[in-house]
């Protein structure tokens, strides 16, 4: 019999202002790769990844695609590292605990000795914060027990995550952190192009919902819903979609923005006597819910066995 996986407790109010700071540290990231990398639909070109030592940006070629950087928040060897096909590797150190505008200058600088310039808004996105970077001097906790913590949890759902993706045919998004939340997704799509909204509507919203789709995620809480948690949630929603019955038991539908979304308890799923097993029926129904009632063709969205093709 398979082992279940010991998953780490995660306390929301336990490392409050650790996951501010790392929070922060990957908007950064983010945003840097938002201005360095070429345009992709529904914001791709945008997010961060989990990585074998952190969550990194992966590769952004520059120089006119002569070159390329990675750059990755390190937690292994606890610094942020920025690292050119030139050889060049530069690094900013975390060991003493810098606060956000400290860090800040030492990573614009680090990219401007490279010659990169990215020109995005230098403060928080939606965290309900209205300094900017430079002027974040009360932030600088790094608990590297919750980090790692929070990082291991990111793998092991990056691994199931990556499983469900694979078992539809359909236009499919990589498995990937939107540093906006900090939430990892994975979204399937019908392949319906969606008519477009009107001008009231962020650019955001616009790129994001422009198709149909099924979003799928996890994270690990915010002031609203302050306990980590799997959600699914279909867009357009269709009506009767709460009817939907979800798996497992202790998943339920919730009210989110004025449609149903579908919620499981991270605790749940860590007492779960197989916690992938819960994860990917909880993916799989909310998937079985919104397709069926939004009229997919989910047939031909399978994946055929090995056999069939």
């Amino acid at each position: 019999m398979k082992k279940a996986p010991q998953l780490p407790d995660l306390p929301f109010h336990a490392w409050t202002d650790t996951r501010l700071t790392l929070h922060l540290i990957l908007q950064i990231i983010g945003k840097s790769r938002l201005k360095l990398t070429a345009r992709k639909n529904h914001w791709w070109y945008i997010t961060l990844y989990v990585t074998s030592r952190g969550f990194g940006t992966h590769s952004i070629p520059i120089n006119d695609g002569q070159d390329s950087v990675d750059i990755e928040f390190d937690i292994l060897r606890k610094e942020v590292v920025i690292l050119c096909s030139t050889g060049t590797v530069m690094t900013i150190s975390l060991e003493s605990s810098p606060d956000i505008a400290t860090f800040y200058k030492q990573y614009m600088d680090a990219l401007a000795s490279l010659g990169l310039h990215p020109q995005f808004v230098a403060k928080p996105f939606d965290m309900g914060i209205e300094e900017s970077f430079e002027q974040l001097t009360m932030y600088r906790q790094y608990d590297w027990d919750f980090i790692h913590r929070f990082w291991k949890l990111m793998r092991w759902n990056n691994a199931i995550f990556k499983e469900f993706s694979g078992m539809f045919y359909g236009k499919t998004c990589p498995v990937q952190i939107y540093w906006h939340h900090l939430d990892l997704t994975v979204t399937r799509f019908s392949g319906k192009k969606l008519p477009k909204m009107d001008g009231s509507a962020r650019i955001l919203e616009k790129d994001t919902y422009s198709h149909e789709q099924i979003s799928f995620g996890f994270w690990a809480g915010d002031d609203n819903l302050q306990e980590p948690m799997y959600y699914s949630y279909t867009y357009p929603s269709p009506a009767g979609i709460d009817k939907e019955t979800l798996q497992p038991e202790a998943a339920k539908w919730a009210e989110s923005n004025g449609s149903p979304m579908a919620l499981l308890r991270y605790e749940d799923v860590k007492n779960a006597d197989d916690p992938a097993g819960a994860v990917l029926a909880f993916l799989e129904s909310a998937y079985q819910a919104g397709a069926r009632r939004a009229g997919w063709n989910m047939e031909e969205l399978k994946v055929p066995s090995i056999k069939e093709l």
